[in-house]
This record gives structure tokens, C-alpha cells and sequence, in this order.
């Protein structure tokens, strides 16, 4: 179905049009799960995911005919902008379909390509359908975003680009959605390096992939970060690729999707969305699989919105201890707010907000309530500020 040189072709047809994204070596994460982990970064191609290889090969590929009569792909947003971006340069008009879900920050980056953006369904199924239907009565080309022969060799370029630049990988781990950059990688990795360990990663509340690997009826559904693997029906094509090859599907929890987001702000300076991070999700989710292996890790893809950037990070902070909510029931007589501020500044801690409650939230008309938001250091610090505080009042962290 795909070889390694249908992707060795596809790298060649590419080349300059795609950026060849850097693979580096990470310490602070290396120190952390305790495998030699490499990043591959594809979160810095132009439209700022991996998705541009598979439909830069795509498009490429297109008979004269084809490019007159325009092109249509539905996609969560990585997919469109890059066929956007790709018919724009090759000057073929080009539709998207996207679902209403679909964060703004894509839809207006698409749309800057010069495409055609239309939001249906609350699905990527319901906007499928409704783009095979507009292919149909529009005689538009579709461009598959994963379920493509051509897409899939485009996508292996990625695992082609990390083996030759760290060819003694022990193992890679994509983020995995309808399967194009799974299958793509799996073949290219297959043939450069035979036995090395290639897994899937998927979020929980999408997990379609395992569950078709293991034999189960699909069933996915729910609210997650990680919208661009949010897939319920994966590709024929990329799955008859991968069952024959695959080492495993990590299935990860929506926390630890969140986490790697954050762990790549702080420890690799790089901003990943939630589907972008499931790679190195997986790895924090299961790390005694990889312990002591040298590990590659996709970064496929970093459009995420500012604000659940910052929900993230500020979670992130909350969870780590860094960032404290503390709720206390204190006497209501002077000097008390000014004691608890004392408090905590002299354990180092730092006051980002005060919220003082004194006619209506206390079971006393003698005390009062307050919350305090305080930044500390590390999670040791955190404590030792709350032990401070829980010398004189009573504690309670939110």
C-alpha cells in the first residue's frame, strides 16, 4: 500500500515547501521520566502543525484538471489551514469545512489563506458529511485529512526527518487521531530502523484507535483539550497500516494532556495544543515503558487558544503547589488581615489577590472569611506557608 520510498518521494516533492522542523535533545524532561527523550518540534512548520506535510504532497500530486476545479477538506483546524495554505500557493481554490467547535484562532487563520470557511455540525463526522456532500454537488476535489495514501506518505515524512537526524531512537510516540501520522511514521520507522517500538497516543474520551486495535466497539464522546485527535472514525487505509505494525496505543487522561502542555512551556519553551502534546502526554501517563530508552516524541502541533493556554498553566500552576487557594476563618478584630499578611510574606510567599468576607458567609458575627491567593516556589514551599498560617488559624486549601 506505502513504502518507505513512496515517503522518501513525498520528502522530495516537499522539500521547501514544508519547513524541516528541528529534533532536540530535552534534559529537564530526560530527568524527569528517566528516558533520553527527543522532541520533535512540528509545531513550527507555518501554519504550526504537522499537518502541511501530508497536504502539501496531496496537492502537489493534482492533475490540472483537479487544481481548476478547486478542493474541499473538513478538519478541526490543522488540516484546513494547511490545505489553505498549500492551495493558496499553487493558486487552486479551496473550501473548509469545519466544525462549530473548532477553536477561533484556527478558523481565522484558515480563512487568511484566502479559503472558504464553512462551520457545520458538532462534529468532525457531522462535518464530514456535510463536506463530502459539497464535493459532490460542486465537483470540488476532497482532501482526505488522514484516511489518503498520498496524506499518509506526506505524514511519514516527520519520522523520516527524526531517524536520520537521531537514527539510534529506541522508540516514537505520535499523537493519534484518524491514523495518517501514525501509519505514515510507522512505515517510514519500520523501514529505517526494524524493531524499534513505535506507539500511538490517544486522549480517554477519544480513544478510537485502541479501541478498534482491541477489537471493541467505538465509543467516544466528551469535552477535551486535545480537540484535534477528538476523531470517531478512524481511517480504513491508515489502520490496516498500523494494526500490522503497531506496538501499542497509549491511551492518556485528559490531566495529562494538560500537564504536557505545561511541562513544554516550562521545560522546552514551546507551545503545543492539547492534540500536540499527547505524545509526551503519553509518556508522563506510562513512563516505565520507556524508562531508560532513548525516546523520539512528535510535538505535532501548537494552536491553542491564549485564554486555554492560560486556563492550562494556571491549573497547572494550582496542581504543582506553585499557585495556592487558601480559605481561612479568622476573628473579625484589627490587625488580623495584617498578621496574615505578614504571615506569608515572611515565609516568602507572594499575595496575588484577597477576597474578605464579613456579613454573610460566617457562622459568626465574631469572625469572618477570607481567601487569599498566594504564589509560592515549589509544592515544599507551599506547605511550609500554609504550616505558618496553621500555627494561629484555621486552614483550608481549595
Amino acid at each position: 500500500m506505502i513504502t518507505l520510498s513512496d515517503i522518501q518521494a513525498a520528502a522530495d516533492r516537499i522539500a521547501g515547501k514544508v519547513v524541516r522542523t528541528p529534533v532536540l535533545y530535552n534534559e529537564a524532561i530526560s530527568r524527569l521520566t528517566g528516558a533520553s527523550v527527543w522532541l520533535k518540534f512540528d509545531n513550527m512548520q507555518v501554519t504550526g502543525a504537522f499537518k502541511e506535510r501530508g497536504a502539501a504532497n496531496r496537492l502537489a500530486l493534482l492533475s490540472d484538471a483537479e487544481r481548476s476545479r478547486g478542493v474541499i477538506a473538513m478538519s478541526a483546524g490543522n488540516h484546513a489551514q494547511a490545505v489553505a495554505r498549500h492551495a493558496h500557493l499553487l493558486g487552486i481554490d479551496a473550501t473548509i469545512v469545519m466544525p462549530k467547535f473548532t477553536p477561533s484562532t484556527k478558523v481565522t487563520r484558515t480563512e487568511a489563506w484566502g479559503a472558504k470557511v464553512v462551520l457545520v455540525g458538532e462534529t468532525l463526522a457531522e462535518a464530514a458529511q456535510h463536506a463530502h456532500d459539497l464535493a459532490e454537488t460542486a465537483s470540488l476535489v476532497f482532501i482526505h485529512p488522514y484516511d489518503d495514501i498520498e496524506v499518509i506518505a506526506g505524514q511519514g515524512t516527520l519520522a523520516l526527518e527524526m531517524l536520520q537526524d537521531v537514527p539510534d531512537l529506541d522508540a516514537l510516540i505520535i499523537a493519534t487521531g484518524g491514523g495518517g501520522l501514525l501509519a505514515g511514521c510507522l512505515v517510514a520507522a519500520s523501514a529505517l530502523r526494524p524493531g524499534i517500538a513505535v506507539y500511538g497516543a490517544e486522549v480517554e474520551t477519544y480513544a478510537a484507535m485502541a479501541q478498534r486495535l482491541a477489537g471493541r466497539t467505538v465509543s467516544v464522546g466528551g469535552a477535551t483539550i486535545a480537540e484535534g485527535i477528538a476523531v470517531r472514525d478512524v481511517g480504513e487505509t491508515p489502520f490496516r497500516l498500523i494494526e500490522r505494525r503497531i506496538t501499542d496505543v497509549l491511551v492518556t487522561p485528559e490531566r495529562a494532556i494538560e500537564e504536557a502542555i505545561g511541562l513544554l512551556v516550562e521545560a522546552a519553551k514551546t507551545v503545543a495544543e492539547g492534540a500536540g502534546a499527547a505524545g509526551l502526554a503519553a509518556l508522563l501517563a506510562y513512563p516505565e515503558r520507556f524508562r531508560g530508552k532513548r525516546v523520539g516524541v512528535a510535538v505535532t502541533g501548537g494552536n491553542i487558544d491564549a485564554r486555554i493556554l492560560s486556563n492550562v498553566l494556571l491549573r497547572d500552576l494550582l496542581r504543582d503547589g506553585r499557585l495556592l487557594r487558601l480559605h481561612l476563618q479568622i476573628p473579625d478584630r484589627p490587625g488580623v488581615l495584617a498578621d496574615i499578611a505578614g504571615k506569608i510574606g515572611g515565609s516568602g510567599g507572594n499575595i496575588i489577590e484577597v477576597s474578605h468576607q464579613r456579613l454573610f458567609a460566617s457562622s459568626s458575627v465574631q469572625a469572618a472569611e477570607l481567601e487569599v491567593m498566594v504564589e509560592a516556589r515549589d509544592k515544599a514551599h507551599a506547605n511550609s506557608i500554609v504550616a505558618a498560617l496553621e500555627e494561629t488559624y484555621i486552614v483550608r486549601r481549595v
